[in-house]
């Protein structure tokens, strides 16, 4: 009876860690998990530069590599814990609305020649409008 006591214990253990906020978005957002990995590989290269020739505080004031990894490791550990808190980061979102103006002015110049008018006008100037009479006249050729 012991056996199937902790088979039950086990089994309520794992469908209560599973139905946990925090564990869900851990098993099903893979961005997340690829900054935990990110984080760690940064950390344990950083551990193991600093571990190599002793004297590791000497290591981490003067070892460029050590504070780019553990950098790279608190910045990886940062974005996981917004994400796992639920607050996502909107990378390139400007990036994005940036391009969409840029297309969506290209295709109104495009398509709208008062559109067109009215840009040529900001960047040049009005034209300036004048009508054309000629100083020559028709009958003054030299003819014999």
């Amino acid at each position: 009876m012991a056996r199937g006591s902790t088979v039950s214990k086990a089994s309520g253990a794992y469908n209560a860690a599973r139905s946990h906020p925090y564990v869900q978005r851990l098993i099903e957002d893979e961005e997340l998990r690829n900054n935990l990995r990110d984080a760690y590989g940064a950390s344990r290269h950083a551990y193991d530069r600093i571990a190599k020739n002793g004297k590791p505080a000497q290591r981490l004031m003067d070892d460029k590599k050590v504070q780019k990894d553990l950098r790279s490791a608190a910045d990886s550990l940062r974005e996981a814990s917004d994400q796992i808190r639920g607050k996502r980061r909107r990378k390139g979102r400007l990036g994005r609305l940036l391009v969409l103006g840029v297309i969506g002015a290209g295709v109104t110049l495009a398509v709208s020649e008062s559109a067109r008018k009215t840009v040529m006008d900001a960047l040049f100037g009005a034209e300036e409008e004048f009508e054309y009479t000629s100083t020559t006249s028709a009958g003054n050729g030299s003819g014999t």
